[in-house]
């Protein structure tokens, strides 16, 4: 696959715009759910996706054809995700977006049996706990957590996207995680305290 996207994106610095039509194609989603988990906003994913294929689409010529174009392209949209969440004002809105049924990658890997009602609901309660959790991140496990479990990238990958060495990704990932246990842990307990009647 390395060979395949290397030579289109050489073919692509040349002008040839099927090759950057194809990587556009390969990518667009990928980065879309890596710009939605970072923002968690919609509008915002689907204009850093447009921007990071800006930026590759002028920056092909400082491609190095011996790294991983996925490496280089999911820098390139983690950085712009970065800089936007740095330029927004740190508050949380109740207004923010909710992932409506387009986040459900979360749970790809569940197995599928018959889907009760309950089932359902449960699965949808613990999408948004999650989902709230990761929000409340801080920028600098964000990332890594996202790029780590909603990718599945290896700490290398991640440290060659993020020009990390691996050993910091290794300690911003355990203390995300850590962070996230914490924090489920207590809106389970928050829930269990005070349990809403149906």
């Amino acid at each position: 696959m390395n060979f395949v996207e290397a030579r289109l994106a050489k073919l692509a610095r040349n002008g040839d715009r099927h090759a950057f039509a194809e990587l556009v194609e390969l990518y667009k989603d990928k980065i879309f759910h890596l710009a939605y988990r970072m923002l968690n906003n919609k509008q915002e994913a689907e204009d850093a996706v447009q921007e990071t294929f800006l930026r590759v689409y002028t920056n092909l010529h400082r491609y190095d054809e011996n790294q991983k174009f996925s490496t280089w392209i999911f820098r390139i949209g983690t950085n712009l995700c970065i800089d936007k969440l740095r330029r927004r004002k740190m508050t949380y809105s109740l207004d923010a977006e909710m992932t409506d049924g387009e986040g459900n990658d979360y749970y790809a890997m569940l197995p599928s049996d018959e889907e009760t009602p309950e089932k359902l609901l449960i699965v949808s309660e613990t999408q948004a706990q999650i989902h709230r959790a990761i929000e409340a991140l801080p920028e600098k496990y964000k990332s890594v957590v996202i790029l780590r479990y909603l990718h599945d990238m290896s700490l290398q990958e991640i440290s060659d996207v993020l020009e990390m060495p691996v050993t910091t990704i290794k300690t911003r990932v355990h203390r995300g995680r850590e962070y996230l246990r914490k924090r489920l842990e207590q809106e389970e307990q928050v829930v269990s305290t005070n349990p809403v009647g149906i």
